[in-house]
């Protein structure tokens, strides 16, 4: 994924193994038999199974119909009465003889409807079984975002054939089942369309309603939105529901409305108390509707207004948590539904609680819906610190916070930002560097030109907590009121809402914030359409929402920076990675202020000013602007060198011997292998992955998963359940995509990500929703019962809160809560151009590790892209190569090399067997951006990075160069403790990287174009 992630881009083993869907409990084939009544024959059973995968479905269709010819004759006739939710209209059919398993090309249909369909075919080996496949497609087998077309009628009839149909006897074959390919792609029984004529006297038996209510149980989750299943017809509607529980148990069940007469406003699900006959309480305090009511993840309450349109069906999942110390018993009581515009319907609730006691809610039961409660959680939401940060201190306007302060003015917007890293970013120093020349300026000028003098009051410090600060201040003037909210949490996240206020009719030329850069800490820029480069010394950007994804910038220096974002209350985060076209960010009102807002970057004598403005407009009394501002203060902690030259990471799924012996340290599983087939739901195989997972512990390793939230597989014990929610949790889109998602899902959604091995499909997610509480809680589970240490994020699809709660969770009870990230460049046209870096900085706080990734060019950008856009040192992080296995010589001027098993030209050993060799565990890293490094060279385009030791020291050397040449190394020997007359430089052979060399220190030192050296200084 990204796009969709180098990690999908790896050769998957030769020992795959498909999943035996047989022994899944959620997707248990079981044969079933109903009986129904037609119009066009007399009452037929008619048997449903499911296969185990027995044919290709990307030529046959995942369903068929299995027919039993008994009389030889030249052809033969079935009706098959398969209550399809699609239109068969000009879809092919399929006849394949079983003994010859060849297809029978001589096949007529008539009266196709969404009910039933004739079938005439040739029996090509007289009696026998013969297999009729009703929705064969077209698909690339190999494609990740593959397309299903759905063949059309294309049987080669015989002329002489057809006519014997006409004037010779037809064999009336027996229709033994229909099929599905497998469980999952069964209709059985909640697809099972009923006829219109079963339809049709279910309304005229309840012509005095507005509506009707299935009760429904939470193993057969409701999937058609505005077809009524037959199992419905059967049990009828308003009816009462009855069903067991577990003491402890998380139970659900549903309630089906169906408006058939006309659009339903704002129904609501009432709940009363349940009572036994000994007089026991279920009380309705403890009900819950998950489509009406809930906590979101932001910790925000829910209360959402549902309304039904006319013919459509819409499923109520109503939750209650029943306590362990409930009374085993009977309980009965009732449950109403109530619309603004319809008579309330009231439906009889009997739960029959046992003796037996979950004490996990019944969470390892997850097919019986147990974890939808989930999706309210507020697991991780308390802002406690999170290692290594510490406790925010705050004396008078300043607030203190790892390695950094922030300084308020009397308006309530930075006055001063102070970093205390050194430019080693391996430790954090005594001496601050300012980031600021002047405090921020809030500017806001009259028609005329004029800025507005303001009166200010102090600010005032609202919240003081280890983990978050915020404070607020309030500026006046004739005509404007302005108000600040502000807040530091521990990490050096800020967010600020700016209130402008209309006290009179005024216009206005522009209302802008300037940031005021010390020029020598704005050295680099990332963000505003440029990649990572070095500060430009005038830049201007125009807002341009419906292409880019672009609201902020990061400027700043190796040690020192800061990166802004511009919003206002309307925000909401777009989709990323490939989808930002379909979801693009929303214009701000206040900076954006319809296309007049922009940037402009100026560079003076000794600062260089971002000028943020909205241009000219017309409030009138009253009106309000909402400016928004996030800031981030880098970097957010010191870079972690010993943690990068021990986790080496294994990035496939393979035996954990073979991995030991290759010398990595932790593996990486992702989605698409035995132990987690389906993407980002890691927990139908959690028994394999949890006996790999101790396997590796037992050998000192570490096992770390592929799980985000971007897209979910539509093997999700919830699917139907989220889909009941609308677009909160699935975005809205065009549908398409994938068979499976084009046969169960009612459109309006975004095919995602398919692994063509597992047959696994995804559908894009909304964004922030519901289910990132769902996610947390997973990981929590995953953490405590499989013993993950950590994951791998494949590009990010939530925020910072989510990110904070992940990291808490992962890091509970001494855990190591290992996070790395791979993001694709999303420096393109589907991604909205913006930078990887910039739009996950958020995020970059709890990470351990990046890997940036797929279309990153490392051979044709300069070091400033290096620097800013991969390495992560500007931020306290450090990261590996992907793309075309990297530039070695330049990785290793960030510390950076590949991960195995990628490719023989990227196998990282021979870097890590020269590591080892040269001790570089507990060396101290002096990067080429360190005025004061002790090793330099004479060409400002050929670079040096040390590894420093005591009179030992490796250097890394890579060239920017456009040709080879020949440089000097600058060597302070003081600094390196080194006697230069007892010094040798030597280039150890490293497969791949270099021969054997050996160096003077005065002599020349050639360096091809592209390439470089890693020598060893040490005194002999």
């Amino acid at each position: 994924m990204a796009r969709h992630c180098a990690c999908q881009r790896l050769k998957y083993q030769n020992n795959m193994v498909r999943l035996n869907l047989k022994n899944i409990v959620r997707t248990a084939a079981a044969i079933v038999i109903f009986t129904f009544a037609c119009s066009a024959i007399s009452a037929q059973q008619v048997k449903y199974i499911s296969g185990h995968n027995e044919w290709n479905p990307d030529s046959l269709g995942n369903h068929r119909a299995i027919v039993k010819v008994l009389h030889t004759a030249g052809a033969a006739s079935v009706w098959i009465p398969w209550r399809r939710r699609d239109n068969p209209a000009e879809k092919n059919i399929i006849v394949v003889d079983s003994a010859t398993d060849k297809r029978v090309y001589n096949v007529k249909a008539d009266n196709l409807t969404r009910e039933s369909g004739m079938i005439y075919f040739e029996p090509t080996s007289g009696e026998g079984t013969y297999y009729i496949y009703y929705l064969p497609y077209h698909v690339d087998p190999k494609s990740n975002y593959p397309r299903a077309v759905y063949q059309k009628w294309n049987n080669h009839v015989g002329d002489e054939w057809l006519r014997g149909l006409q004037n010779q006897p037809v064999t009336k074959a027996n229709l033994v089942c229909l099929e599905a390919i497998n469980a999952l792609n069964s209709f059985y029984p909640m697809e099972v369309i009923a006829t219109r004529a079963e339809v049709d006297g279910l309304i005229a038996a309840n012509q005095n309603k507005s509506y009707l209510v299935f009760p429904e149980d939470r193993m057969h989750p409701i999937k058609m939105t505005t077809d009524i299943p037959e199992r419905w017809i059967n049990k009828g509607a308003n009816g009462d529901f009855i069903d067991t529980a577990a003491k402890g148990e998380n139970f659900s069940y549903q309630l089906g409305m169906y408006a058939f007469k006309k659009e339903l406003r704002n129904v609501e699900i009432k709940f009363a108390d349940l009572k036994s006959t000994s007089g026991e309480i279920i009380p309705a305090s403890l009900f819950s509707c998950l489509n009406t009511d809930g906590r979101n993840w932001d910790n925000t309450i829910v209360s959402k207004t549902v309304d039904v349109p006319v013919g459509h069906i819409q499923a109520f999942w109503c939750l209650v948590n029943l306590p362990q110390n409930t009374v085993a018993g009977i309980y009965k009581g009732t449950v109403t539904v109530t619309a603004n515009n319809a008579p309330p319907t009231t439906i009889k609730i009997t739960l029959i609680v046992t003796d037996r006691v979950l004490a996990d809610g019944g969470v390892n039961e997850p097919w019986k819906q147990t974890r939808l409660t989930w999706l309210n959680s507020d697991k991780g939401q308390k802002n406690d610190v999170i290692k290594p940060y510490i406790p925010l201190k705050l004396s008078g306007n300043t607030i203190s916070l790892l390695g950094r302060k922030l300084t308020i003015a009397d308006n309530g917007l930075p006055a001063q930002v102070e970093t205390y890293f050194t430019e080693e970013m391996t430790s954090i120093g005594k001496l601050p560097r300012q980031i600021l020349k002047a405090p921020f300026q809030w500017v806001v000028k009259d028609k005329t030109g004029t800025a507005i003098k303001w009166t200010t009051t102090k600010p005032v410090f609202n919240d003081v907590e280890p983990g978050q600060v915020s404070w607020s201040s309030t500026s006046r003037s004739a005509s404007l009121l302005m108000k600040v909210k502000g807040g530091i949490e521990f990490d050096g996240f800020m967010h600020y809402r700016i209130q402008v206020i209309a006290l009179k009719n005024i216009d206005l030329s522009d209302i802008a914030m300037v940031i005021p850069f010390k020029k020598d800490v704005a050295q680099y820029m990332m963000g505003l359409n440029l990649k990572g480069t070095k500060m430009p010394a005038a830049y201007s950007w125009k807002w341009d929402v419906a292409h880019k994804n672009q609201d902020g910038a990061w400027v700043g220096d190796v040690n020192a920076g800061l990166q802004f974002s511009l919003r206002d209350q309307h925000y909401v985060r777009p989709l990323n990675t490939n989808f930002y076209l379909q979801k693009p960010l929303l214009l701000p009102t206040s900076w954006g202020n319809n296309g007049e807002g922009g940037i402009d970057i100026s560079e003076n004598k000794d600062k260089t000013d971002v000028n943020c403005y909205s241009g000219k407009r017309s409030m009138k009394k009253g009106d309000t602007l909402y400016y928004d501002i996030n800031l981030m203060i880098t970097p957010f902690h010191a870079i972690n060198t010993e943690q990068q030259w021990s986790l080496r990471f294994y990035h496939k799924y393979d035996n954990v011997d073979s991995i030991k012996a290759k010398g990595a340290t932790v593996i990486n599983i992702h989605h698409g292998t035995p132990i987690n087939p389906y993407i980002n739901y890691p927990f139908i195989a959690h028994d394999a992955m949890k006996a790999y997972i101790d396997s590796a512990h037992n050998l000192g390793l570490k096992v770390k998963i592929y799980n985000t939230v971007r897209e979910l597989s539509n093997s999700a014990y919830e699917l139907f359940p989220l889909r009941s929610l609308g677009h909160e949790v699935y975005s809205t889109g065009k549908g398409g995509g994938h068979a499976w998602l084009q046969e169960h899902l009612d459109g309006d959604y975004i095919a995602g990500w398919y692994v063509p091995e597992v047959r696994d499909v995804a559908i894009v997610n909304s964004g922030m929703s519901r289910w990132h509480n769902y996610y947390v809680e997973g990981m929590n589970w995953l953490v405590n019962n499989v013993g993950i240490d950590g994951i791998y994020l494949d590009d990010v699809a939530y925020d910072r809160t989510t990110m904070k709660r992940i990291k808490r969770v992962l890091t509970q009870n001494g855990h190591p809560g290992i996070i790395d990230l791979h993001s694709a460049n999303q420096y393109d046209d589907r991604d909205g151009f913006n930078n990887s870096a910039n739009l996950y900085m958020d995020q970059f706080p709890y990470l351990n590790r990046l890997w940036f990734g797929e279309y990153f060019d490392y051979q044709h950008n300069d070091p400033a892209f290096f620097l800013t856009e991969v390495s992560g040192i500007p931020f306290g992080l450090m990261g590996e190569m992907l793309q075309g296995g990297g530039n070695p010589w330049r990785g290793m001027i960030y510390g950076m090399t590949n991960r195995m098993p990628w490719s023989d030209n990227a196998d990282p050993r021979p870097i890590w067997k020269a590591w080892d060799d040269f001790g570089i565990k507990g060396s101290h890293m002096i990067g080429y951006w360190v005025k004061s490094n002790p090793v330099k060279t004479n060409d400002s385009e050929i670079l040096a990075t040390i590894y420093k030791k005591d009179k030992k020291v490796m250097v890394a050397i890579a060239s920017w160069a456009a040709t080879d040449k020949k440089i000097k190394l600058l060597i302070d020997w003081n600094a390196l403790h080194i006697d230069p007359a007892k010094a040798t430089i030597v280039a150890p052979a490293i497969k791949g990287f270099q021969v054997a060399s050996q160096f003077s220190a005065s002599g020349d030192i050639p360096v091809e174009k592209g390439k470089g050296w890693l020598l060893i200084i040490q005194q002999q």
